[in-house]
Formats: structure tokens, sequence, C-alpha cells
């Protein structure tokens, strides 16, 4: 088996210092590694700055110090757009689903970039019904009548439309039944393991986000805490003591 710190980091996040004011940093000396192909989870207690984390490897915020690295490319200057050329994806919290319009519609969404070549649109499509054999049936229907993880779903496809080489994904079944929420649990378990995506999530759900996970750091007011593989964390009470 290989160790884990043998396995490269498709993201590396070193030293960063972000806030949304430029004199309160949020977060502060922050260092993660998202490793090829692997699940990381960064978990804590509200407040801790872990949705923070990912806006700023996003885009959506400007550290004010410290580097983020794609791929071995600095990407801190990048914008959010570019960033997305480049691979890197990001699925809220918040469903971003555009309820009123179909299933397919909203997967057609997906493909903007290379919306002209129809045939590519089309095999992308047919990629994530072959992924997500439930959309194939409901492709026509409304997605604002689908279930909570449907949406999820329909929001994770037209996410990998682009076909990009990381997700970050912000509290992926907030809102969701247990039901509903172990569905997606599974689906990214999937994408890392067989689409072979790298993943980095943010999760107050910590006992289902470790069984899913390969790595996990834990963030104490916007430092890191620990860190380790996930077996580390099996006992729970390292990751459910944040304070």
């Amino acid at each position: 088996m290989t160790d884990i710190a043998d396995v490269p980091a498709v993201l590396e996040v070193n030293d960063l210092d972000v806030g949304y004011y430029k004199d309160l940093n949020i977060l502060q000396g922050l260092n993660i590694k998202a490793r090829k192909n692997q699940i990381t989870a960064i978990l804590g207690a509200n407040g801790v700055g872990k949705s923070t984390a990912l806006k700023a490897i996003f885009g959506f915020l400007r550290p004010n110090a410290g580097t983020i690295t794609l791929d071995g490319e600095d990407i801190l200057d990048v914008p959010t757009h570019k960033r997305i050329l480049k691979g890197l994806a990001y699925i809220p919290q918040q469903p971003g689903v555009f309820k009123d319009m179909s299933v397919e519609e909203n997967l057609t969404l997906g493909g903007w970039t290379f919306r002209k070549d129809k045939k590519q649109v089309a095999e992308k499509i047919e990629i994530n019904y072959e992924r997500f054999p439930v959309l194939r049936d409901k492709r026509k229907q409304i997605t604002g009548e689908l279930s909570g993880g449907q949406q999820r779903m329909v929001e994770i496809g037209r996410t990998l439309m682009a076909e990009p080489k990381m997700l970050l994904v912000d509290e992926p079944t907030a809102g969701l039944s247990k039901m509903l929420a172990a569905e997606v649990y599974e689906m990214l378990t999937a994408l890392a393991t067989e689409d072979h995506l790298t993943i980095l999530i943010v999760d107050q759900e910590i006992r289902q986000a470790l069984k899913i996970a390969d790595y996990v750091y834990v963030l104490e007011l916007g430092r890191n805490k620990f860190e380790g593989p996930a077996s580390d964390f099996s006992d729970l009470e390292k990751a459910f003591w944040v304070g």
C-alpha cells in the first residue's frame, strides 16, 4: 500500500492568511494539501474558517498572505474563471441548480465553455447519465421537483461537464436527510475512486466525513489544530475536540 505522504499533491495551500477585512484574518497561517485522487476533509466547529478556505482557494477571496498552488503552478493571482479552465471546480453549500429548468438544461449549462461543439456537449451529458442513472429517467423533469439528493446530483453533474481535475465541496449534505446524505457521500467516494478526481471537502458531519476521507485537517480559530490520515481519527475524540 502506498504511503499517503508519497501521493503527489494536486493542491497546496501554504501559510495562508485570509479575511473579509484586510486587518482581520479569519484564517491565520493555514496549511493544506489535497492529494491526487483522494478525498481530503477540513473539519471543525462553526466559524473556524472552513468555508472561507474554499472561497480563497477558488478565488472569491483574496488572501492577505500565503500561497496557493495547483499542480505546482501558483494561482494566487489567477482570476476565478481562469482557475476553472485550469481544472478547479467549486460546489457551494447552498444549492446552485436552476430549479425552473429541466435536468438536461442544467447539465447543458455546465458545457458553456464548449457550447458550440454540440457533439461534445451531448457526449458529456451522456457520461453524466451513466454516472447518475436516475438523472437519465428524469432528464426532462423540472429540477426543482427533484429530491434534495437528486438536485445535488444535478449540481455535481453540471460541474463535471467541464471535466475538472479537482473539486472543492462545501458542506455536501447540508439540509439533507440522513438517507439522501448517504447517497451524496457515496457519490463523492465514487468520484474519487472511479473518476479519479481529487476532492477537498469541508464538513460538519464529522462521522460521515471520516468514513469517506483519506486525510483530515481539523481547524481551530482559523489555524491548523490536528492533521493526519482519517484512520488516525477512528476514536473521534481528537476530531470532536476542537476547543
